[in-house]
């Protein structure tokens, strides 16, 4: 069975667990504006508007153009596949007909980036050609679905997110020698770009600043690219954060070296307690993230062990989910800001993935932390190697 034969399997499900008749997904041409739900059931792009349709009942129907149809049969997900040329319209309500499901469920969220593929525009045809049906009536967000569906994990996407986790970590190994004083930012950075490209791998997030890469207090934190007037000094923490993309799968780890000035055998007291925090922090919160628990509490647990060391809150979530996307869906282990929406309301399942990461500021630079964790039956195993130490340059 491979990946979206999983996630397949998975959605129907899913749909009887939580008493959903279908969820449907109507994309156009995603080159340009892909669709997360696509990219779960199919391997590949489309070309004119489609339908992907999965009932509660185990049906699973692909209505695509002509020239998308061997795609669609290769991805050994669908037990109908149906080209069209002109409309796709008597096919969708055919198969419609099949379930006659009560409520549609669709690919649009108000919190959730990877449950909201469903443009406005598509939302609208999609109303117009189930005009004068009641399923026109029966259309609602399939945001739960999706996030459920993202989340939790099948065997073989964790296999995949290890394997990025592994390559990821043997050019954190190899990078260590890179770093000497005088390197500046963009050269270190060229050199993991050169690694990525070496093992044919994608970043797993916008090249330009995959990865980030920070030397010293004046370099930008952030999602900014690296910089080639910001050299490494001795007194400066080198911090890096980096993932590649694994067979459709990410990584995303955040590691620390300090450069010792001369006479230096260990790291400066100012350091070593913050570090020290961070480690803290990361255990709070590894030691609350298990099944049943909301997203928020988590992410408290990290927080308030961090501020009770006298150190400012981290303006950002204690992890995301990460998968298929570096910031997959799923809850998000994070405060209860507006901003964040519904998403750290969500409660924690054993098969998620997360990151655990923070940061604090320090007199030499940035200083952080970010691993990679597996939710499991009682609580959550480390996939990364846990860096508890700060690398000495």
């Amino acid at each position: 069975m491979n990946i979206y034969q999983e996630k397949a399997a998975q959605a129907v499900a899913l749909l009887q667990e939580l008493d959903l008749d279908c969820w449907l997904t109507f994309a156009r041409e995603t080159g340009e504006r892909p669709d997360p739900g696509v990219e779960m059931l199919l391997g590949s792009s489309l070309t004119w508007n489609a339908v992907l349709l999965i009932g509660r009942n185990g049906e699973r129907s692909a209505i695509v153009g002509r020239y998308d149809l061997e795609n669609a049969r290769a991805s050994g997900v669908f037990t109908e596949v149906i080209g069209y040329d002109e409309d796709l319209r008597a096919d969708l309500l055919a198969a419609l007909d099949r379930i006659n499901p009560r409520s549609i469920s669709l690919n649009y969220s108000l919190h959730d980036h990877t449950a909201d593929g469903l443009t406005h525009g598509m939302y609208l045809l999609l109303q117009e050609t189930l005009a004068g049906t009641a399923y026109q009536q029966r259309l609602v967000s399939g945001e739960g679905l999706l996030a459920k569906l993202r989340a939790r994990k099948t065997p073989g996407e964790i296999e995949r997110i290890k394997a990025a986790i592994a390559v990821t970590e043997t050019i954190v190994g190899d990078l260590s020698a890179q770093i000497t004083p005088g390197r500046s930012e963009a050269e270190l950075a060229a050199w993991v770009h050169n690694e990525f490209a070496r093992r044919g791998l994608p970043s797993a997030w916008d090249y330009e600043y995959c990865p980030t890469l920070n030397s010293g207090p004046e370099s930008a934190a952030g999602h900014a690219p690296p910089l080639a007037h910001i050299k490494v000094e001795p007194g400066h923490l080198v911090h890096i954060d980096l993932g590649v993309k694994h067979e459709g799968y990410c990584s995303d780890l955040q590691r620390m070296w300090y450069v010792r000035r001369a006479g230096e055998d260990k790291l400066p007291d100012e350091i070593q307690r913050a570090w020290a925090a961070i480690v803290a922090a990361i255990d709070a919160g590894a030691a609350a993230l298990r099944p049943g628990v909301a997203g928020w509490q988590v992410d408290a647990a990290a927080r308030n062990v961090l501020t009770s060391a006298g150190y400012d809150e981290y303006k950002h979530a204690l992890g995301h989910g990460l998968g298929r996307a570096c910031h997959d869906g799923g809850p998000l282990l994070g405060p209860r800001w507006p901003r964040y929406g519904n998403s750290p309301l969500g409660i924690v399942e054993a098969g998620h993935v997360y990151t655990l990461e923070l940061d604090v500021m320090t007199s030499a630079g940035m200083l952080a932390l970010e691993e990679d964790v597996l939710v499991t039956e009682d609580g959550c195993v480390f996939l990364s190697n846990y860096q508890r130490e700060i690398f000495l340059i």
